[in-house]
């Protein structure tokens, strides 16, 4: 696995990329071919924040906020190992029968996995808006998104507001 060690407001020591660099090698065996990760510790006023993206056929991505930097490398493999498993499961079901994955070595997860429901369907009318209007309208009904079709490139776009307080746009092509 190549692993990419950065940090913000903070240097990340050699022995801390090393421990890195080591306990996502662990994570390395379930792939069949190599693959690309991302590691990024934030030093916060409260501590730090890992944020680990592994790049593979899926992206598997975990982020936690830790008082410890180790404590937060920790967590977040413990996290990806999660999620690889779910999709393990998720492929399992998908393809019975078939065994191979590149995912075998990961552990079973112990927890049920109930079916995904929809409980709610809402249609609405997209409104033409400027990015500026879409934050106010979202501001006004207190939401954490809002979806609008923008008016200067007459696509869908959705507003969200990140975990900073600052906002966010994910714009649609097709």
């Amino acid at each position: 696995m190549n692993i990419k060690v950065t940090g913000k407001n903070y240097s990340p020591s050699d022995k801390l990329k090393e421990t890195i660099e080591k306990k996502f090698a662990k994570l390395d065996k379930y792939f069949p071919n190599e693959i690309d990760g991302h590691v990024l510790v934030v030093k916060e006023k409260d501590g730090y924040k890992t944020e680990a993206t592994i790049n593979a056929d899926t992206i598997f991505r975990a982020e936690m906020k830790s008082n410890d930097p180790y404590d937060g490398v920790d967590r977040v493999i413990e996290k990806l190992s999660s999620q690889m498993s779910k999709f393990r499961k998720k492929l399992q079901k998908k393809h019975k029968g078939i065994k191979n994955y590149g995912f075998d070595a990961l552990p079973e997860i112990e927890e049920e996995q109930e079916e995904i429901q929809v409980v709610k369907s809402k249609k609405f009318q997209l409104e033409p808006m400027s990015q500026e209007e879409a934050i106010m309208q979202m501001e006004m009904l207190n939401h954490e998104f809002f979806v609008y079709l923008n008016m200067e490139t007459d696509s869908v776009n959705v507003v969200y507001k990140r975990n900073d307080g600052n906002y966010g746009v994910l714009e649609t092509t097709y």
